[in-house]
């Protein structure tokens, strides 16, 4: 609307250059054209008259000859002024010859006793005309330029409004707003299409909240599921070590081969606690449940975390600095198993641990000597089920949970995880001090 507006005012300012264009070439016009004729035999006529009666002029201010004139004496006093309507007034031959009034002087013999000066030059009605075709062309102008405006400020608050405000709700339906409704006018013409587009706001909405309800079922769902999974597998687990001591202490040929199968069942049952407390985790981090507690805690149970998880001893841990740091040792505890269980899984190698106190901060380097991660996965390996190309393709199991879930850990324990690829793979953890 903006453009539209601008376009009458450009017109209305070409409209007004156009009138004042006819009135100056029409004005050239009327004072460039000759007298008519019978204003010239008029002008004689009075000429000839002043001066047979030059004496006694009363007799010719009697004779109406149609025009309005004025008679000046040799000193361009007035002697008779014959302006209908108009005050007597200075008038003279020069003001007459200024304004391309008709003159003639007045003489007898070789003396001039005045001049006539015709006001009427027999133009009165073009200039009437002329007068007349400038004021319609204002008013229609005029008419035109407001009854444009009128016309842009009605579809302005009838067309373009409405659509402002319909393309307006359709962003914010668009990123997810569905809660203000969309304001509807009383005699607008595009009602239904606003109601109909209120109507499938609420749909969304009930859709939506529908939908999430149904999520929020769903991981209930599964968190009671994983939870109820972890005392079978716990049992499992207990059992095989129980047969695995009882055929260790009487050792047979046999017993050995059992001993080689309760340990498969072994490793089978810790993946699948493994699986189960991590997605367990997950389910509780999206029910916005997955709390922690974090409390001041010496930094040596850094180091009993390691020696929980390090079962394969395949990890170097250099010397930690005596610190206190604040975090929650269990959510601590999964974050580091996550991270050396990857690398188990993954690389296989020796696993070199390194500290440094930083600003606020406890740094804790866990780098493993394995093919690491391409550098165009870097960003996505803390990503929720995320799993590189590699290890798609290998025949090593696994949900991409276990770094998704020690970066949220860490997120809310306020340190920070970062994740690098350099020889190796290399996590880095900022843990927070008290």
């Amino acid at each position: 609307m903006k453009n539209y507006f601008r376009v009458i005012f450009a017109l209305a300012v070409l409209f007004v250059i156009g009138i004042g264009a006819f009135a100056f070439f029409t004005l050239n016009s009327i004072t460039a054209s000759k007298l008519a004729s019978d204003t010239v035999v008029v002008l004689n006529d009075l000429t000839q008259d002043c001066e047979e009666n030059w004496d006694d002029l009363s007799v010719v201010s009697e004779v109406d000859y149609g025009v309005s004139y004025v008679v000046l004496d040799s000193s361009n006093g007035v002697r008779i002024d014959a302006r209908p309507g108009v005050i007597a007034g200075r008038m003279t031959v020069e003001t007459a010859i200024k304004n391309r009034y008709p003159y003639q002087y007045v003489t007898r013999g070789d003396q001039i006793l005045g001049a006539v000066v015709i006001i009427d030059d027999g133009r009165a009605e073009v200039r009437e005309a002329r007068m007349t075709i400038l004021a319609a062309l204002c008013v229609t102008g005029i008419v035109i330029v407001v009854g444009a405006y009128i016309f842009g400020l009605y579809v302005k608050k009838n067309i373009v409004a409405p659509f402002s405000r319909m393309e307006e709700f359709a962003g914010k339906v668009a990123e997810g707003n569905l809660d203000e409704p969309l304001k509807m006018e009383r005699d607008n013409m595009f009602g239904v299409f606003t109601e109909s587009f209120d109507i499938m706001r609420e749909e969304l909405s009930a859709s939506r909240a529908r939908e999430l309800e149904l999520q929020k079922k769903e991981r209930e769902l599964v968190a009671s599921l994983s939870h109820d999974l972890k005392t079978p597998i716990t049992g499992i687990k207990l059992t095989t070590e129980l047969l695995k001591a009882k055929h260790e202490m009487n050792p047979t040929p046999e017993s050995m081969t059992e001993i080689e199968k309760l340990n498969n069942i072994y490793e089978k049952a810790d993946e699948m606690d493994v699986l189960v407390n991590d997605l367990f985790a997950a389910t509780l981090n999206d029910l916005g449940e997955f709390t922690v507690n974090c409390k001041d805690e010496e930094s040596g149970v850094i180091s009993e975390i390691i020696k929980h998880y390090d079962d394969k001893s395949l990890v170097n841990e250099g010397e930690i600095p005596q610190v206190i740091i604040n975090v929650d040792v269990k959510r601590l505890g999964q974050v580091i198993g996550n991270i050396i269980t990857n690398s188990y899984k993954y690389a296989g190698t020796k696993i070199d641990i390194s500290y440094e106190l930083i600003e606020g901060f406890l740094q804790m380097v866990i780098r493993d000597f394995g093919p690491g991660v391409p550098q165009d996965e870097l960003s996505l390996v803390a990503n929720k089920f995320y799993r590189g190309k590699s290890w798609r393709e290998s025949d090593q199991s696994g949900n991409g949970l276990g770094l998704y879930i020690a970066n949220t850990l860490m997120l809310k324990m306020n340190g920070e995880l970062i994740p690098e690829s350099r020889d190796g793979f290399i996590v880095t953890l900022l843990i927070p001090l008290s």
